[in-house]
């Protein structure tokens, strides 16, 4: 998962009327909340959050390692690593008693034991492994090798690779819909790639011509409704079943992650700018923005806990920003050292 857009937030200038101040309309209130601030340490170079609804866990990948939180106490469980090609997915396997994360660089993908965070033996996938999902159908992990385009799917329970997956360009970010799909954005294609996971083979991919360099990937299963995040600032809302492009709506800059809340019908957009959009599920083909709530400027990935509606988003203190290199390039950001921090927002009570 990679990072193409930060923009800068900042706030627009409010004009009052002249009239008294008894009687100027108060802003509404936001309807998430940041309420705990979780110190990570060192490793300001980070990627995917995954919660794990069994153990109340988040794992968050940064560095050359994962750092799992207690997302009830708000504390350090412990450190799972070290990976020296960076870290980047995450899944688990609640049955196997493992989980998985990658080294990005080397091109492996490495169990460890959920229990004791202990690495196991590393498999090797193709270089630029990144995204990890776990499929409850199949009950496979698969593995989204970003630049090397292709999918790698491993069986837990002897901890092997099956085979790879071959897309043929650039992917990023996945989610399984736990009913034998696997859908991955296809960033070079700006589309997304849809999977079998009975079979391992690729079922169909769903052009989305409005949609530049999709990066986050969320499904409402049951709608069957797919919402894909792009560099160009918009959410593309996507059939699950036919590739259908349903809506476009505006997000934020920078967006590099999305959920879906099934027991409150939304979707977000985690946006590098310091923004997370919401766009509520009015019914299967009715959205819309329901609010834009600010979080922290680099705040671009995100995890969802399905059951409070719980956000949790990675984030770091800005030092500086560089222009690009070269025209067209990504500009160079410099992190505070050990300023990683996890953001847990939680929605207020009246959305609940």
């Amino acid at each position: 998962m990679k990072f193409n857009d930060l923009s800068a937030f900042s706030a627009a200038a409010i004009l009052f009327a002249v009239i008294p101040a008894a009687a100027q309309t108060q802003p509404a209130p936001q309807p998430y909340k940041i309420v705990k601030t979780i110190p990570l340490g060192e490793g300001e170079r980070w990627d995917y959050a995954t919660f794990d609804p069994s153990a109340n866990r988040v794992y968050v990948a940064h560095g050359d390692h994962v750092t799992v939180v207690d997302a009830g106490m708000g504390t350090i469980i412990g450190q799972i690593g070290t990976l020296p090609g960076g870290t980047h997915g995450i899944g688990i396997s609640i049955e196997n008693s493992v989980g998985y994360t990658d080294d990005g660089k080397a091109g492996l993908a490495t169990s460890f034991d959920l229990k004791t965070l202990k690495l196991g033996n590393p498999i090797p996938t193709a270089p630029d492994a990144d995204g990890i999902i776990f499929d409850p159908v199949s009950r496979h992990m698969f593995v989204i090798n970003g630049d090397s385009g292709s999918v790698t799917v491993i069986d837990p329970k002897t901890n092997s690779a099956l085979l790879n997956i071959s897309i043929g360009a650039g992917l990023e970010a996945a989610v399984a819909d736990g009913k034998g799909r696997l859908f991955v954005d296809g960033a070079e294609n700006h589309d997304i790639v849809s999977i079998d996971t009975r079979t391992n083979r690729v079922a169909a991919h769903f052009p989305m011509p409005g949609c530049v360099r999709p990066h986050g990937i969320a499904v409402d299963a049951d709608m069957r409704r797919l919402f894909a995040t792009c560099v160009n600032k918009v959410m593309i809302v996507v059939d699950a079943d036919n590739g259908t492009n349903i809506a476009t709506l505006p997000i934020g800059g920078g967006s590099d992650g999305a959920a879906f809340d099934p027991v409150r019908k939304r979707a977000f957009s985690s946006n590098g700018e310091g923004t997370i959009t919401i766009v509520q599920e009015k019914g299967a083909n009715d959205f819309a923005v329901l609010a834009t709530v600010p979080t922290m400027q680099s705040a671009r990935t995100i995890a969802i806990d399905p059951g409070t509606g719980r956000l949790f988003l990675p984030a770091a203190d800005i030092a500086k920003i560089d222009p690009p290199a070269a025209p067209g390039g990504r500009p160079h950001v410099t992190y505070v050292p050990g300023s990683l921090k996890l953001l847990v927002l939680e929605p207020q009570l009246s959305d609940r």
